[in-house]
């Protein structure tokens, strides 16, 4: 029974020691010397600021894009155990002793290091050589911007290594069809693949252009499958259900999730949440959340309300009115109705608070027990400081002449009578009985007598108006937009008609939790709204660079100086490479276009089997510095050269292919293949010499004199920094 003890137990492996080799050379290029220099470099001042508010748990909006990146620089701020306590204002400053800097630079650079292996083992994927693969992995370990980028605590080395495992994993799962469908081995590349699409798109949002490349490419391949006879109508369908699963259902899921550990771990309120609806503030620690606990969460007659524009541009604002009226003629001398102004105020103030009025009634207070008021309510809406009725007529407003005036009704004992009837209606209500709720309720206010909509027509007012701004009356056949639509956001019932006590009364009948009204869903799609929606006014900075710029790198980025020596780091790519890649991407597309044209003539210079290799690597190399490329001249954004090196590591890949075929199919005589193989020893040798001359300014050291730092300056449109004598 225990004989099998009487023999040792054997372990056998097979050990690529090519990877190996690449894993430990490409380490070593990113982490040696990581924390230097200890100072903030570049990008590292944006992104410093969301690891601290990380580490405080106080939320955020990043308008670039998702979560996952901003995380994983968190968590290695996380585990070097920073506190958060650190300012960043200022690119070049001094870390502090607090700040971890190799643990908050770690994550960024094992992806560039890591990204090595992978170059490697896409090329072998793709059936080339093992000499093509190491030529690949080699170009990437020498690409000094890579080097750069990976370095420091930037995102860009993080999307390269999610988008490069995608596609590595995609290629290992068709590799394995062949042969194996539906084995441990393929369903963990399939899965895999969709982890590694969902996590680049979490990253960055381009992250998204290599998904869809896979899901084109997953696509043509099961549209091939389809024609195979050897594969039943069933078979077909668990093929198709499990890319299905794989490369849309757990990739949406983990997207999901995402923000899901994003909300979770910032629970408190901060400066960023005041572009979040009432709602989600009141669903966060701190802030609102204080103001709006223990408030009545339905809105009756006679409660005292604040009312909030939802739009949220361009500023937060609250339903306002003051003492002063609309001037009697408006500078182009137009006529105004001398009414009491009503404005949106961007700032908490006593004069936000309205008083909810039944019609019928004269009373200002709540009644025992509390009338709700329901979508389709009529009611008039009281200023609770200066006791007057919220007004629209047919007259001009005075910043938007093509809208109604709304104003607080003063009667002058003239032909102008009030029009203070307001109907309510709950835009997001589920049935026409809905209560209008506090915070929860979002609510259009249509005047009665002209059907004009309550609206922020987001224009300032003049200096009379003390620049608030202007509030109009808009017709409803114009349209619907979140310019129209409010919410109450501070809540509580009068209770006193005496104006005095009325300023000052609070009353809390029920305790009211926000947060258990607001599902993590909701709370998704309004941040993923935002997220989408939100723009930083884009300046033009001295960096910034136009999508033309960058496939001839005529642009670099100056990320860090000493402050006193010459030592400086910039992002410049190995200009040997770069132009490499570009000629091979032009061969690729002139050779591509020459077989099909000949191929259309019945002629086929090399075998089928290298034409399928050959369309199916471009279609994956070339296609993916297509698509990472292109959308960029689309895009109306502030643009960097660090935008393109997800497009350059895909045409870097082609430069190994189209050598290889080169070598193959076109250098066909002995003498022709050894002056082939001298020339590219001759190009890989320059490719390091360029790689050691730029060294200095890519790791920050040694630091260089002005002469030798004029050398480096081998275009006039690079920004070299020379201190002045």
């Amino acid at each position: 029974m225990l004989g099998f003890l009487k023999k040792p137990v054997v372990v056998t492996a097979e050990i690529n020691m090519n990877l190996v080799a690449l894993t430990v050379v490409g380490l070593i290029s990113r982490l040696w010397g990581l924390s230097n220099p200890r100072a903030v470099v570049f990008d590292e001042v944006y992104y410093g600021q969301f690891v601290s508010l990380y580490m405080k748990r106080i939320f955020f909006v990043d308008d670039s894009g998702p979560p996952l990146g901003h995380m994983l620089l968190a968590l290695g701020g996380y585990l070097g155990g920073f506190d958060g306590n650190f300012l960043w204002n200022r690119i070049g400053a001094e870390y502090s002793v607090n700040v971890p800097v190799w643990s908050l630079r770690l994550l960024p650079a094992l992806a560039g290091a890591l990204c090595v292996p992978l170059a490697y083992q896409i090329l072998v994927e793709l059936q080339f050589s093992h000499c093509a693969a190491l030529g690949a992995a080699l170009l990437i370990l020498l690409e000094n911007s890579l080097i750069t980028q990976s370095r420091f605590m930037l995102l860009e080395s993080i999307l390269i290594f999610f988008i490069l495992l995608a596609v590595l994993s995609y290629l290992k799962f068709y590799n394995l069809q062949r042969h194996s469908s539906f084995s441990g081995s393929w369903w963990f590349w399939l899965l895999l693949t969709g982890a590694a699409c969902s996590c680049a798109v979490g990253v960055k949002y381009m992250g998204l252009f290599t998904y869809l490349l896979i899901l084109v490419v997953a696509g043509l391949h099961f549209w091939h499958m389809i024609g195979d006879q050897n594969f039943s109508n069933v078979s077909l369908m668990c093929h198709f259900l499990a890319r299905g699963l794989a490369l849309i259902i757990i990739p949406v899921a983990m997207y999901l999730s995402f923000f899901y550990i994003h909300l979770t771990l910032l629970y408190r309120s901060g400066p960023h949440d005041q572009i979040m609806t009432s709602a989600f503030q009141a669903s966060l620690e701190g802030g609102l959340a204080r103001i709006t606990q223990g408030q009545p969460l339905e809105v009756a007659y006679g409660s005292q309300i604040t009312l909030r524009n939802v739009l949220g541009k361009p500023l937060q604002c609250w339903l306002h009115s003051h003492t002063n009226t609309y001037p009697i003629r408006y500078e182009n001398g137009r006529g105004s109705s001398h009414q009491q102004q009503v404005t949106c105020y961007p700032f908490k103030d006593v004069n936000n608070w309205w008083i909810v009025k039944d019609p019928g009634m004269q009373q200002l207070v709540v009644s025992n027990p509390p009338r709700p008021v329901r979508h389709g309510h009529i009611v008039q809406l009281v200023h609770g400081i200066t006791t007057r009725y919220l007004n629209t007529h047919d007259v001009a407003a005075p910043v938007s002449p093509h809208s109604q005036e709304v104003s607080c009704y003063i009667d002058y004992n003239i032909s102008m009578p009030a029009q203070n009837l307001w109907r309510v209606e709950i835009v997001n209500r589920e049935s026409d009985t809905d209560v209008w709720k506090t915070i929860l309720s979002e609510v259009r206010l249509v005047h009665v007598n002209t059907s004009a909509v309550l609206k922020l027509s987001g224009a300032s007012l003049p200096d009379w108006g003390y620049r608030q701004l202007e509030v109009v009356g808009e017709k409803l056949s114009k349209g619907y937009h979140q310019s129209m639509v409010w919410n109450v956001e501070e809540h509580r019932y009068g209770k006193s008609q005496e104006q005095k006590e009325r300023e000052v009364e609070l009353h809390s009948p029920t305790q009211m939790d926000i947060s258990k009204n607001l599902s993590f869903m909701a709370k998704f799609s309004e941040l993923q709204w935002k997220i989408l929606t939100l723009k930083n006014e884009d300046t033009e900075h001295k960096y910034s660079s136009s999508a033309l710029d960058w496939i001839t790198m005529d642009t670099n980025i100056a990320y860090w100086l000493h402050p006193t020596s010459g030592a400086q780091i910039h992002l410049l790519g190995n200009i040997v490479t770069w132009t490499s890649a570009n000629i091979a991407a032009l061969v690729y597309t002139c050779l591509s276009l020459w077989y099909l044209l000949r191929r259309r003539r019945k002629i086929y210079d090399i075998p089928e089997d290298a034409w399928q290799l050959w369309v199916s690597a471009g279609g994956i190399c070339g296609g993916g510095w297509a698509i990472n490329y292109l959308p960029f001249f689309l895009m109306e954004k502030t643009l960097f050269l660090y935008h393109y090196l997800p497009a350059l590591t895909f045409q870097i890949l082609l430069i190994p292919i189209v050598l290889q075929h080169l070598g193959n199919h076109l250098c066909r005589s002995p003498l022709l293949k050894s002056m082939f193989s001298a020339l590219i020893i001759a190009w890989f040798s320059s490719v390091y010499l360029v790689y050691c001359t730029f060294r200095p300014v890519t790791y920050g050291e040694p630091s260089l004199s002005v002469p030798e730092l004029k050398d480096l300056r081998w275009k006039e449109s690079w920004n070299i920094l020379i201190r002045k004598q």
